[in-house]
């Protein structure tokens, strides 16, 4: 596949963001967390992402696709919140042309206004072309999408009775991997299923957003608080042995833990194990 999608449509998009010199001002748009380990992505630039898939993989239906999402935040539609936004997939659709008109509801447009990670796909054999999309309040997208992913799905099975594809709803993070022994600076991805992500300004009942605490011997916890709805961080701590933990906490009643891991451990600088 092509670094950019291959459509005409979405080739006009990427060339008037370049031509607006929009991946310069995007840095100034993020939404950032402001800790002195925290370090901007290599490429400086927001974008979408699918976490747990990559082109050309061959899957069985139905399975969970992950969203994540760089250097933004989540919100869910209809509420405005410095540059957050919630995710569109794309089903088999280039980038649109115009990026000035909302997102239709088909389909082939699935909107995630509620401030979801993930969605259920379960679609007949075949293959299929996926792309991610961030969009504001009004459906409007953003300049914030994903690289185009090819997916066969070889199989449409029927889930047993009682049987969940998503499993329990809980908080995860995707990486590092648990005792990972890691070099800076870190990409640290979370996710959420069965909850619903946001920026906290927005005060929405029913959604929250991560909290990541890395604590080390002989210093106290560092306490990163993404209440801008970002999903990952890029990290560059001292060299150490860490535990992380992350939390999804509430927006309401005293923003009350929704969710948690288990502390994981983390080697910065070492060998690996």
């Amino acid at each position: 596949m092509p670094a950019f999608p291959h459509s005409l449509a979405a080739a006009v998009a990427v060339c008037a963001l370049l031509l607006a010199g929009a991946g310069n001002a995007a840095a100034a748009e993020a939404e950032v967390i402001a800790h002195p380990w925290v370090v901007p992505p290599p490429n400086r630039e927001p974008s979408a992402y699918f976490s747990n898939v990559k082109d050309g993989d061959v899957l069985e239906a139905p399975f969970v696709l992950k969203f994540g999402l760089s250097m933004r935040g989540l919100v869910p539609a209809g509420k405005t919140a410095g540059r957050a936004g919630h995710h569109h997939l794309l089903v088999n659709q280039p980038l649109p042309l115009d990026f000035n008109k909302p997102l239709p509801f088909t389909e082939k447009y699935i909107h995630f206004g509620k401030g979801q990670m993930e969605h259920v796909v379960d679609l007949p054999p075949g293959t299929y072309t996926f792309n991610l999309l961030l969009a504001d309040q009004g459906h409007i997208p953003y300049f914030v999408f994903s690289r185009p992913v090819q997916i066969t799905i070889a199989k449409q099975r029927k889930p047993a009775a009682g049987e969940s594809v998503t499993g329990k709803p809980g908080v995860q993070i995707l990486r590092p991997a648990p005792n990972e022994a890691v070099r800076g600076p870190i990409r640290v991805q979370f996710h959420a299923s069965g909850f619903n992500v946001a920026h906290a300004d927005a005060k929405v009942a029913g959604t929250g957003h991560f909290r990541l605490t890395l604590a080390r011997a002989g210093a106290a916890p560092e306490v990163l608080d993404f209440r801008g709805g970002q999903t990952e961080v890029w990290l560059n701590p001292p060299k150490g042995e860490y535990q992380m933990k992350l939390d999804f906490v509430g927006h309401q009643d005293g923003e009350p833990v929704l969710a948690a891991t288990p502390a994981q451990r983390m080697l910065v600088g070492a060998a690996p194990l």
